[in-house]
């Protein structure tokens, strides 16, 4: 039975991952600057970003539907719960039941599918482009995904990302290549996923690169901000899995003040590397065409399926 104290935690996991994610994109911003010898902005630059948003009124088009005024409050939701069912600070919450890596690729893809359909609604050749351009990415990066999902539940016995993230503190540090292989392709999906280069660039509007920011063009305002907003939690989340499943250490598993200031500051190195590694990975590797993005995934696929793989000869049998 959960105490009061457990159901705190759980809601505060929740806050902290809508509260910090525009901080984990403005440190990545900050270093991408650094390393391209560019003078960086400020730490807290996308949240003056999301005000400024929130600020200014949402400009509609007439022949929009329910759904196009709909979709920035569905995808903000979705990825809302999906954030409230990721380990953050601990495992044993009540929120433990609901973190299955299934139920996550769920709320992902009811995001993704009312995001296509807004892109769709407006009848704008952008809309009907990036909305073809993310179906096609998605029905390659699922499949790598539930992939590398079915590679770590062999390995635990379950879907479930908390009973995982126990099953791996409770045997140690051990070396498996299961994991190595599956930790690859996971960061490869996250990339496309997130939309970031070499998949897709964040910071451009070209049309023949465009795929996140052609579903996007119509809406601004508060709106545009709520799309953005889940867009730099959903990034927060696939970096927070990378880091509390393949690398746990310093995660609480007891409710105490200790644990939760290690678990802390634990979480926040685990991120400020993750965040490093992948401003790196950017500032060395171009965009890559979009006819080339199939290859990309299908090598992601690949490495979760070695993963299995070697699950199976080397760890089975």
């Amino acid at each position: 039975m959960f105490n009061l104290l457990s159901w705190f935690i759980a809601g505060l996991q929740t806050v902290l991952f809508i509260a910090f994610a525009p901080l984990l994109l403005g440190w990545i911003r900050g270093v991408k600057c650094l390393l391209q010898n560019r003078k960086p902005p400020v730490l807290w630059q996308p949240y003056q970003d999301l005000y400024k948003l929130f600020c200014k009124e949402s400009v509609v088009a007439q022949q929009a539907s329910w759904i196009f005024h709909a979709t920035p409050y569905v995808v903000f939701g979705t990825t809302v719960l999906a954030a409230g069912v990721v380990p953050l600070l601990a495992t044993d919450l009540p929120t433990a039941a609901l973190a299955d890596v299934i139920v996550l690729v769920g709320f992902f893809a009811l995001a993704r599918f009312f995001m296509a359909l807004a892109a769709l609604d407006i009848g704008t050749a952008f809309g009907g482009m990036g909305a073809s351009r993310e179906m096609t990415l998605s029905s390659l990066t699922e499949p790598a995904m539930l992939m590398a999902v079915f590679t770590l539940a062999m390995t635990a016995a379950t879907t479930n990302i908390s009973t995982t993230i126990d099953f791996i503190l409770a045997n140690g540090l051990v070396l498996r290549p299961s994991f190595f292989f599956v930790l690859l392709g996971l960061m490869m999906v996250a990339v496309a996923e997130t939309g970031r280069i070499p998949i897709d660039n964040p910071a451009t509007h070209l049309e023949l690169t465009m795929v996140h920011e052609a579903m996007i063009l119509e809406y601004s305002g508060r709106h545009l901000a709520l799309i953005e907003w889940a867009h730099q939690i959903k990034l927060m989340i696939y970096a927070v899995l990378i880091a509390n499943l393949f690398l746990p250490w310093g995660i609480a598993q007891s409710f105490s003040l200790s644990a939760f200031a290690v678990s802390c500051v634990a979480i926040a190195l685990k991120l400020g590397a993750l965040g490093v590694a992948l401003a790196v990975s950017e500032t060395l590797l171009a965009k890559l065409r979009l006819f080339r993005a199939p290859d990309y995934l299908s090598f992601a696929f690949l490495l979760c399926l070695l993963g299995m793989l070697s699950h199976v000869i080397i760890e089975v049998g």
